[in-house]
């Protein structure tokens, strides 16, 4: 009966095994897959955070750059002309001057490139960090990818198949002008990867950016794994993949996808390892359970065994009567005794197994607490009742700057703790002692100062937690270098000190127009609009800042207070319902750009002097016309009426032609002072064929003296622009007698002069035509700088004063010749229209002075559409 009970109690205890087997390991492998699971996506979101705080530092680091105070002194003495093409500079191999290495001060990778963008988006400088050029896609056009807001975004884009990552902000010089914008481009390869997911074990997940369209590697930290180029799909044999869309950067040509690469080999790996950890103690659970079950049913078996051969040994006594089946088992307790032998035994050889796993359990678990310690970021220092150093993991050795045979046994308070906060310290400890042995354990925090070995003093964050072993007290303290963080802390509360600081006025309103902020610098602004802080805007000004909140851009006024001229811009931060409101005085600006023109108008003058001067003997001649004619008339009268033979309708008519040659003597001498009279520039609305006529009329000597017949090619109609009138004649003039000079030196009969007009959509156009020398190439470069004439007694100033009077009326001036067959001088205008200057008032056009210059030279007009 024992051997029965006994064999039904292993199959019993086996079948329950069994099916207890295979019901914990399924839900083992459903609990391992979604902690997995859960594991492989907090890494990959880790992973992503970890790439786009390093895009974040990228865009700090360029704001930093872009407000440094060299590059606002580099750029201070620069003036840039938009509308000039020229080569940029180009810095290779070595930084220039304005740029400061703040990306190795930052960890950051260095960019391949940094420029200086003018504000139509012309390169101007390049700093070239290798022997890689600029991409020749940048390099054409950089407008499409600098943005005109003032906020910095690092901007991922794709320049000759390769992602780069761009990022821009506005540039000004000291006195607060817009130069442009500082351009800082860096290639995303592995490097960059590698740098931004920080440093992980050898048997790390990889990092990779991937096509989303045609499902490509583009860039991974470790190429020579995952190989660049390659499909994702012949990846997932070996790795889980994860995928994530990058945050959507404004102004990107690429969508990029961001994922992580978990090799299967470690997964699985781990998987067969905790699924033959766990089948292993169930083995065991299973061994001692199905021993327990046995041996309580050998016990009740053995029990009502000895009850039944009592019986058996009473029946035989008492009536004579055997019983074959206790009999065969010979002696039942010697047979008892056996089986307590042998299930002692077993007892004996399980609990043999239960010490083997759990020395093996505790191993297992030492080697994961040294694993903990020898990656942990933080030091951690293990120290005695008295304080002295009894353990320490490798980040405590470097940060700490100890040799290990140094620090064993030393009190950590004397060698590792500032000699002011020593005495902190000893609180703290102690604070962590008061607690009684088996009680629970509290941490203590603070920061202190702590010392390296070398004497070098640093800011740490301490914890102290007291354990409890064998009765005895230890502590394990935990030390967080928070260096980094006290300069952090530093850089924003100098930052928060920034607009305090700043010595141009910076005011904070919100939308209702109180002012909730105002630096030191705007009390001339306060004073001037009669607030305080805590006070209202004037009207006029809340206009101002209500435009800027409904329309949500920043709108720019000037202001003139009396002694100072200030420029506001006005910030609208809807989200927060607030407007900054940044000022700046431009008194100095605005008093040399007065002086500027005051300067310009006395060389314009000097140089129309100049003109005329040269021009005074044609001038002369053509006023010797009315005067002649004025003395024929009025001696013609005389001698009629002395001789008594003047009739009075011929007299009338003298002195009718005598009235209107005065008249015209009269419009010469106007229109002479008008050009030599020094006055403030003055537009006015003209017809520029007659001003073309104007300036004909003021060669019409020097052409008679040359013989040369000036073609005109007027457009039909008038062609209205609001121009200054003396000026224009001015450009005109320099440009005619120009090609008079040109002229001079060809033969008479060849010689030949062209003005022609036209008008298209909202421009007009004047051509000057000669049939002279031309201009060589090698002069055309040089046509319009100051000073530079091809005359003897030409002081190079015509040019260069007539681009300066286009660039003021909103025109151009350029020149086309070819060598041997003459030069051609186009100005170009717009044109005035009523509508846009909202009035509808009619177009003033000065009538000519007499018949025309058609009848006073040489001069064949016809008109053309």
């Amino acid at each position: 009966m024992p051997v029965i009970a006994i064999l039904i109690g292993l199959a019993a205890g086996f079948a329950v095994w069994g099916v207890l087997d295979q019901i914990q390991s399924r839900a083992v492998k459903k609990i391992f897959g979604e902690e997995l699971q859960a594991r492989l996506d907090l890494g990959s979101r880790e992973s992503l955070l970890r790439f786009n705080q390093y895009l974040t530092n990228y865009a700090a680091t360029t704001r930093l750059l872009a407000n440094h105070r060299r590059l606002a002194q580099y750029l201070e003495p620069l003036f840039w002309f938009p509308e000039q093409e020229v080569d940029p500079i180009l810095y290779e191999g070595f930084r220039p001057q304005w740029l400061p290495d703040f990306f190795g001060r930052n960890a950051l990778l260095a960019p391949s490139h940094v420029a200086l963008v003018d504000t139509r988006g012309q390169l101007r400088e390049i700093y070239q960090a290798g022997s890689d050029p600029l991409p020749a896609e940048l390099l054409k056009d950089t407008q499409q990818w600098l943005g005109d807001d003032e906020e910095v975004r690092p901007l991922l884009i794709r320049l000759d198949n390769q992602p780069y990552l761009l990022v821009s902000d506005r540039v000004e010089d000291n006195g607060g002008y817009n130069m442009g914008r500082l351009m800082v481009l860096v290639p995303i390869n592995a490097d960059f990867l590698a740098a931004s997911n920080g440093a992980v074990p050898s048997d790390r997940s990889v990092v990779a950016l991937i096509d989303p369209d045609a499902q490509r590697i583009l860039a991974s930290d470790e190429p020579w794994q995952l190989v660049p180029g390659t499909l994702v799909e012949d990846w997932t044999s070996n790795y889980l993949v994860t995928r994530q869309p990058l945050p959507a950067y404004a102004g990107s040509n690429w969508n990029m996808l961001f994922a992580t690469f978990v090799p299967q080999r470690s997964i699985k790996r781990m998987s067969r390892h905790t699924v033959y950890f766990e089948r292993r103690q169930r083995l065991v659970a299973a061994l001692v359970f199905i021993g327990v079950f046995t041996l309580v049913i050998y016990l009740v078996s053995a029990r009502l065994n000895k009850v039944l051969v009592r019986m058996s040994s009473f029946s035989q006594r008492a009536l004579g009567i055997e019983h074959p089946a206790f009999s065969r088992g010979g002696n039942q307790l010697l047979l008892l005794e056996e089986w307590i032998q042998q299930f002692t035994q077993l007892v004996l050889h399980a609990r043999e197994e239960m010490r083997r796993k759990h020395e093996s359990e505790m191993r297992a678990t030492e080697a994961l607490k040294a694993a903990i310690m020898e990656a942990s970021l933080d030091a951690i220092v293990t120290l005695n009742r008295d304080g002295r150093m009894i353990d320490y993991n490798p980040t405590a050795e470097q940060m700490l700057g100890f040799e290990p045979v140094q620090a064993l046994g030393e009190p950590f308070a004397e060698r590792f703790i500032a000699a002011d906060v020593v005495e902190r310290f000893q609180d703290m400890l102690s604070e962590s002692a008061g607690h009684r042995l088996g009680e629970h354990q509290t941490h203590v925090r603070g920061e202190l100062h702590a010392q390296r070995s070398d004497g070098l003093i640093f800011p740490i964050e301490l914890s102290i937690v007291p354990i409890d072993l064998d009765e005895q007290r230890f502590y394990t303290l935990y030390i967080h270098d928070i260096t980094k963080r006290k300069q952090a802390e530093r850089e924003i509360k100098s930052l928060a000190r920034f607009a305090s600081e700043s010595p141009n006025p910076i005011l904070r309103v919100n939308e209702q127009g109180l002012i909730v902020y105002a630096n030191a610098a705007s009390e001339p602004l306060l004073a001037y609009w009669e607030t305080t802080p805590q006070g209202q805007l004037p009207p006029l000004w809340r206009e101002t800042l209500a435009e800027a909140v409904h329309e949500g851009q920043p709108r720019e006024r000037e202001a003139d207070f009396g002694s100072h001229i200030f420029s506001l811009l006005f910030v609208p931060i809807q989200d927060l319902g607030y407007v900054n409101v940044y000022a700046r005085d431009i008194t100095a600006v605005r008093r040399a750009e007065q002086e500027s023109r005051q300067h310009q108008a006395e060389l314009v003058h000097v140089c129309r002097l100049s003109t005329m001067g040269e021009v005074a003997t044609g001038m002369a001649h053509e006023l010797n016309q009315p005067l002649a004619a004025i003395v024929n008339y009025a001696k013609g009268a005389s001698r009629r009426l002395q001789g008594g033979i003047g009739e009075t309708d011929a007299l009338v008519a003298a002195m009718s032609q005598i009235s209107s040659q005065a008249e015209r003597a009269g419009e010469i001498i106007r229109r002479l002072r008008a050009l030599v009279g020094k006055q403030p520039p003055i537009r006015s609305r003209a017809d520029l064929n007659h001003l073309v006529r104007e300036v004909c009329g003021f060669v019409e000597f020097e052409t008679e003296r040359l013989a040369v017949s000036i073609e005109l090619d007027l457009a039909e109609g008038e062609i209205p622009v609001d121009v200054d009138l003396v000026q224009i004649e001015q450009v005109l003039l320099n440009l005619v007698r120009n090609a008079l000079d040109a002229l001079s030196e060809q033969p008479s009969e060849t010689r030949r002069l062209a003005i022609a007009t036209r008008v298209s959509d909202s421009t007009a156009w004047v051509s000057v035509a000669d049939n002279g020398p031309g201009i060589p190439s090698s002069r055309m470069a040089r046509l319009f700088d100051p000073f530079f004439t091809t005359k003897e007694t030409g002081m190079g100033m015509g040019l260069p004063i007539s681009q300066t009077i286009l660039d003021n009326h909103e025109g151009r001036i350029w020149a086309e010749s070819s060598p041997g067959q003459g030069a051609c001088f186009f100005i170009s205008l717009p044109v005035w229209d009523a509508r846009e200057t909202g009035t509808g008032e009619a177009l003033s056009i000065p009538a000519p002075a007499d018949q025309g210059p058609a009848d006073r030279g040489p001069i064949r007009e016809q008109a053309s559409g």
